[in-house]
């Protein structure tokens, strides 16, 4: 992959990683739970999205499975805190 497409994907990965730290920080040293349990979902769908590019980047299809699987535990974790915070319990 050639041309002007290539650092269109480079820049958007650098983008992407620079977000991630971001909400990393914000995973870090969040205010609440709240502010950490977003900042934990946003961190999985970034993560998500720069397995993506580095699939297209590298024209090599595993990353997508990855990516898909991530994505498919993400929604589950996010689901399962939500309860825990809102009840106080898990089950």
């Amino acid at each position: 992959m050639t041309g002007p497409f290539n650092f269109i994907v480079w820049g958007a990965l650098i983008v992407h990683i620079g977000m991630v730290l971001v909400c990393v920080w914000r995973v870090w040293r969040g205010e609440n739970i709240i502010d950490r349990l977003i900042g934990l979902d946003v961190t999985t769908t970034l993560t998500l999205a720069i397995l993506v590019l580095i699939a297209i980047l590298e024209e090599n299809s595993l990353f997508i499975d990855v990516a898909l699987g991530l994505t498919t535990l993400s929604a589950i974790a996010s689901v399962a805190l939500a309860k825990y915070v809102a009840d106080q319990r898990m089950f």
